[in-house]
C-alpha cells in the first residue's frame, strides 16, 4: 500500500535530513552518503535509525 503523497513530500530522514523515496516496503534515504532504508509496517513509516537497515 502507497503512501500518500503529500505524506511522502514531507518526510525527512532522521539521520542526514535528506528527502525519502519509496520502494518496495521501505522509504529509503536519498542523501548521497546516506542509504539508510526504513521499514513500513501496516502503512505506518518507521523512522527510527536504529530500525533502519543499512545500505548494501
Amino acid at each position: 500500500m502507497p503512501l500518500e503523497a503529500g505524506l511522502l513530500e514531507i518526510l525527512a530522514c532522521p539521520a542526514c535530513h535528506a528527502p525519502l523515496k519509496e520502494q518496495d516496503a521501505e522509504l529509503i534515504c536519498t542523501g548521497q552518503d546516506c542509504g539508510l532504508a526504513y521499514p513500513v509496517r501496516d502503512g505506518i513509516p518507521v523512522l527510527l535509525v536504529d530500525e533502519a537497515r543499512r545500505p548494501a
